[in-house]
């Protein structure tokens, strides 16, 4: 058989469509080419049948729709909930009076299909009888040069058939009467040159845009284009922010919808008046309607890289590596005390770049040889690295990183037992992964043959990117980052953060630890997240200090909460925001006021307990061991390890004796304060009158867990299994708290003193909570 195989991946690049879409054709169209054989890697076609279909799909089909959705909707293959999605968005534009303070907004998740979807009610807005879409993007030229290429593959057909213009605001043509009586869409960078030639487009160029109904999108939402900025003390609306208004002012009719993957932003549309909760549980009320957008069956975010990554059966699992700090700092700027670029293969202060660096190129091989076993298409794969904002960092990383290759090209033609080692480590390491994932493992001998070709061969191609020069430089025609061999690292700063498209990849080394996080840029990083497959998933690897991974984890944790709370019943749920006052109370707080460097999501059924720390000199903690030791004999002396129930101050005091013991070198990881204020909370607001004041307490004895797992990380898990579940079927309306005394051996890297492990489990009927340790100091 001579015809071309194709995956579903390269029908989605055919077809110019995303993968679901075509998993949506082959549920939706009975007449869809049947498969030729099913793979690991998924199912194949016959090149000829697939051309075949499209070829009448595009021509029979389309041409027996009318409305601008059905035809969008049937070309990038909407599915039914994404329909309904979209019709309900639209329905609620149509029926509410939206403004910039007020806005409807589109709630999806990070690389999730979010410009999918909001094309898509472009797409209906204009049967409802909208004429111009105004779509606002991230202020940098690629990110807008990325979605104008998105919108005008989207509408190609409109666009050929004179239904539609598609235009870059700072590209405008003169238009005629016939262009300005078909139906319009602008892409606008959020930048004051930009919305100022688009109000001189309404206002002068062609006043009679003015009469048309307009929608506003505000894509990638964030404060910019919500923003009030204090002056002199008195707060005022954002430069955007007046520029949409002035927009808005100019036109007949409009209407705002925000597009974001950041529930906090919800939590923060500004009113005319101060930004405060009328009560203890704040609900996100200042969004006129809040739509949230499923994903995919493809998607991957946070739960996977954060939450499934603590089970030892998932290839998450082995997706983490740690990098030392003293690794970052040296890799901050030259400086031979801390890296003789020369020994960059035996220097410590390189060791895990340097493993990174062969682990992506073995991962990578692994990959191809997978593919070319199943007869799919060979792709390409990506590694972005991405540590400091700096240009001289930038320079600096890029000649470490060429000296690694360099140095790992001369080891390979020696086949020298140092490249043997740094081989086998890299291999074994995926090796892990890639059987728990079920996808076959390609022998060590192919790929130390590949890797050799590899190397040998020019196939690994480093490039710095820190400007919108490079970058542009670099983009295909959809606007995407272009792999130009089969391995490819980027190396630059926030140029990279800002939604541009990586294909195919499976390496992160992030080293970005700034002072305060902030929730939409952390998540903006995660380059990670979209659609993944689960054999590229395999031989993903991530490269952080660990200060940094625990604070991407605990927004992802703080972004879940929020997420959930919206979708738990049309908000009625709410959130609290709580902190401890100056009298030791929990008092809620306005969300405005949190600092993302130092909050801790409460959510309902979920465990919280220290991880990372170490128990403090023996003689230092015997006293208050023995204290311990003494209350907890006292109240369980006939419950004989519980569950038994005991007040919330007992509880408290003892959670405050168990961390009395510990100590951690980062202080970030301390949550000692948020688990104190949290027990208490959850304890004072149950639902049951009956056991409000209480906390269920659960003890074990002679427990032997090790400080590190097998490979290399904390120990996270001090209950067993039959543990857990009890706690977790008693956290009914009040929490549990677990505490399982370990003999802290020093063989199991510990200092020889006994401790007692705290684990909270939170009830299933609590409301979510945002404990917010520290606020900013007032003005």
């Amino acid at each position: 058989m001579n015809d071309t195989l194709l995956g579903l991946y390269e029908i989605a690049t055919l077809a110019e469509v995303g993968t679901p879409a075509v998993a949506n054709w082959r549920k939706r169209f009975p007449d869809f080419p049947a498969p030729i054989a099913e793979l690991r890697a998924g199912p194949v076609f016959l090149d000829s049948q697939v051309r075949a279909w499209l070829a009448k799909r595009n021509g029979a089909d389309l041409s027996n729709l009318s409305s601008f959705y059905e035809r969008l909707a049937l070309k990038c293959g909407h599915d039914t909930e994404l329909t309904e999605k979209i019709e309900e968005t639209i329905a609620k534009l149509t029926d509410e009076n939206t403004t910039v303070r007020s806005p409807g907004v589109l709630l999806g998740k990070i690389q999730s299909g979010k410009t999918r979807a909001f094309l898509g009610v472009i797409a209906a807005g204009f049967d409802r009888g909208y004429d111009v879409a105004v779509v606002l993007t991230k202020g940098t030229k690629s990110l807008a040069r990325q979605t104008l290429a998105r919108v005008r593959q989207d509408f190609r057909d409109f666009i050929a058939a004179d239904e539609i213009q598609v235009h870059d605001i700072m590209a405008l043509p003169n238009m005629t009467p016939y262009e300005l009586s078909q139906k319009l869409i602008l892409v606008v960078k959020k930048e004051d040159d930009n919305l100022t030639r688009l109000l001189n487009a309404f206002e002068t160029d062609y006043p009679v845009l003015r009469s048309k109904c307009v929608l506003i999108i505000d894509d990638e939402a964030d404060l910019a284009s919500v923003s009030f900025r204090k002056k002199d003390g008195v707060a005022g609306a954002g430069t955007i922010s007046k520029q949409i208004d002035q927009l808005r002012s100019l036109v007949s009719d409009s209407d705002f919808l925000q597009v974001t993957a950041t529930p906090y932003s919800l939590y923060l549309q500004p009113e005319e008046d101060v930004m405060s909760p009328a009560g203890p549980l704040f609900t996100p009320r200042r969004p006129k309607f809040t739509v949230v957008l499923p994903t995919h069956t493809q998607y991957v975010g946070g739960d996977y890289y954060f939450e499934r990554s603590t089970d030892s059966d998932s290839p998450a699992f082995y997706f983490y590596r740690e990098v030392p700090l003293e690794e970052r700092e040296a890799l901050k700027a030259e400086d031979r005390r801390r890296l003789k670029i020369e020994n960059v293969l035996s220097e410590k202060r390189a060791a895990i770049v340097r493993e990174a660096i062969l682990t992506f190129i073995v991962g990578g091989v692994i990959r191809r040889l997978q593919a070319k076993a199943e007869g799919a298409p060979i792709q390409k794969y990506s590694f972005l690295f991405h540590t400091e904002q700096a240009r001289k960092s930038h320079a600096w990383q890029e000649t470490v990183v060429a000296a690694i290759r360099d140095a790992l090209v001369v080891e390979a033609k020696g086949r020298t037992a140092k490249f043997e080692e740094l081989l086998d480590s890299a291999y074994t390491d995926l090796a892990r992964s890639v059987q728990l994932s079920g996808t076959a493992l390609p022998s060590l001998d192919e790929v130390r043959t590949e890797v050799l070709a590899a190397l040998s061969g020019g196939q690994l191609m480093i490039t710095k990117v820190n400007s919108e020069g490079d970058i542009d430089a670099l983009l295909d025609d959809d606007g995407q980052l272009r792999l130009r061999t089969p391995f490819n690292i980027f190396i630059g700063g926030q140029i990279l953060d800002r939604g541009i498209t990586i294909n195919n990849l499976i390496a992160f080394y992030y080293g970005r630890n700034p002072k305060k996080f902030q929730q939409d840029t952390v998540l903006q990083h995660s380059r990670m997240y979209g659609a993944r497959s689960l054999g590229d998933l395999a031989v993903t690897r991530f490269y952080a200090p660990q200060v940094v991974y625990q604070v991407m984890r605990n927004i992802h944790q703080f972004d879940a909460a929020l997420r959930e709370a919206f979708e738990s019943g049309s908000n009625n749920k709410g959130v609290y925001f709580i902190q401890k006052d100056a009298s030791n109370r929990v008092i809620p707080c306005s969300p405005n006021k949190i600092m993302f460097s130092s909050v801790f999501s409460i959510r309902p059924g979920r465990r919280m307990l220290p991880v990372g720390f170490q128990t403090v000199a023996r003689t230092n903690g015997a006293k208050n061991l023995a204290a311990l030791d003494k209350r907890i004999a006292a109240l369980s002396a006939h419950e004989h390890g519980g569950p038994f129930l005991i007040s919330v101050e007992d509880a408290t005091t003892l959670l405050e004796l168990a961390y009395s013991n510990l100590e951690f070198d980062d202080p970030s990881e301390d949550h000692r304060k948020a688990h104190i204020a949290a027990l208490e909370h959850l304890s004072r607001t149950s639902k049951d009158a009956n056991l409000r004041g209480s906390v269920w307490l659960v003890t074990a004895t002679d427990r032997n867990v090790a400080r590190f797992r097998d490979e290399g990380r904390f120990s996270n898990s001090p209950d067993t299994k039959q543990q857990s579940d009890q706690a977790q079927a008693q956290a009914e309306d009040i929490p549990v708290l677990m505490l399982l005394r370990q003999n802290g051996d020093q063989a199991k890297g510990w200092r020889d003193l006994a401790f007692w492990w705290p684990v909270i489990v939170t009830p299933r009927s609590a409301v979510t909570s945002i404990f917010a340790s520290d606020l900013p100091a007032s003005p």
